[in-house]
């Protein structure tokens, strides 16, 4: 394993951030191919073997079982300082606004809950995770600040927002003396690369770390043509951000196979050699223990100039989907 800087902290993560969506129980939350606990401490136990000390959550994650799982397995595998813990909070909701709970005391409470749920004192990485179009900027910056302020936060990002949304947040904190923004977690894959168009640019001259979601874009960029399993059955919001561009993607995917086969290696290892190339960390899903070696294999396989121009030349643009694609219209003054 490699392990890397987050930004401009001094927060030393490994290049696999392990994504713990599909950690929770099934019966409760949004997704019906999550695993138990059992399954979960597993999977954790052994990446922390394999290396891999940086881990993403979230209580939108299964009613925050997600979050109670995790944070048990790693109070119980490893010591507080052996790993980075990511957690994240949404924006505001329609009776917090209406009761007048403000941006600062949505960030606190939040962040209170999270803490509960992981069993912890604090986090590594606290992440708003979108862009919160009725909630002042400053508020969020203001809360996010009073928790690193207070101990029980690290550093801070970004999920789900534009280029202009980000370096626009940073140049407040930084003009208000609040802290800024060091990493962002947005949709970035072989398939979906609308983020080079201003976010990689911007990340790049701001020293920004980039932690990208969906690497595999749902396990599509790890599965053979005709293979399929129960999240690529069953997962409906993977469904909504790819199946519009299922033809396109499909060419792309194609090669990524190909060059597998000619490696000798699994789909998983190439699509995230690529992407390692790209960002610091990103973030990938597990359910299955095979799944953590391909992986952690992938940090050590370097593709040529050939092999990568081959992979990039067939992407076409691409609509921006889920949680961006909803953002985009917000702005535009169509609430979703």
């Amino acid at each position: 394993m490699e392990y890397a800087k987050l930004g401009t902290s001094n927060i030393e993560v490994s290049r696999i951030c392990l994504g713990c969506m599909g950690f929770g129980n099934a019966a409760t939350g949004q997704h019906s191919w999550t695993i138990d606990e059992a399954a979960t401490r597993e999977i954790i136990k052994h990446a922390l073997e394999l290396g891999i000390t940086f881990f993403d959550t979230a209580p939108v994650y299964q009613n925050g079982t997600s979050e109670q799982f995790v944070g048990r397995a790693l109070k119980d595998f490893a010591r507080r300082d052996d790993f980075v813990i990511a957690t994240k909070f949404t924006p505001r909701s329609q009776e917090e606004i209406d009761n007048g709970v403000t941006g600062q005391e949505h960030v606190a409470s939040c962040l209170e809950k999270s803490l509960t749920n992981l069993g912890l004192d604090y986090v590594d990485l606290y992440i708003c995770h979108m862009w919160d179009y009725h909630t002042p900027m400053e508020e969020v910056l203001e809360g996010m600040h009073n928790a690193v302020a207070s101990g029980k936060v690290r550093a801070i990002g970004i999920s789900n927002c534009f280029a202009w949304q980000l370096e626009k947040a940073n140049c407040y904190a930084r003009s208000h003396g609040l802290t800024e923004f060091i990493s962002v977690q947005n949709h970035y894959n072989l398939i979906a690369r609308e983020e080079e168009r201003e976010m990689v640019p911007l990340c790049a001259e701001e020293h920004i770390a980039m932690t990208p979601y969906s690497a595999l874009a749902g396990g599509r960029l790890s599965k053979h043509p005709g293979e399929s399993s129960k999240r690529l059955k069953e997962d409906a919001y993977a469904k909504f951000k790819y199946d519009a561009t299922a033809e396109a993607d499909a060419k792309i995917i194609s090669r990524v196979a190909e060059l597998a086969d000619k490696r000798g290696v699994p789909m998983t290892e190439i699509a995230l050699a690529w992407l390692l190339t790209k960002v610091t960390a990103p973030v990938v899903g597990a359910t299955k223990l095979p799944q953590l070696e391909g992986m952690t294999h992938a940090v050590d396989l370097k593709l040529t100039d050939d092999e990568t121009e081959y992979l990039e030349e067939l992407y076409v643009p691409h609509a921006l989907v889920g949680v961006m694609a909803q953002n985009g219209k917000q702005k535009a003054g169509n609430v979703v």
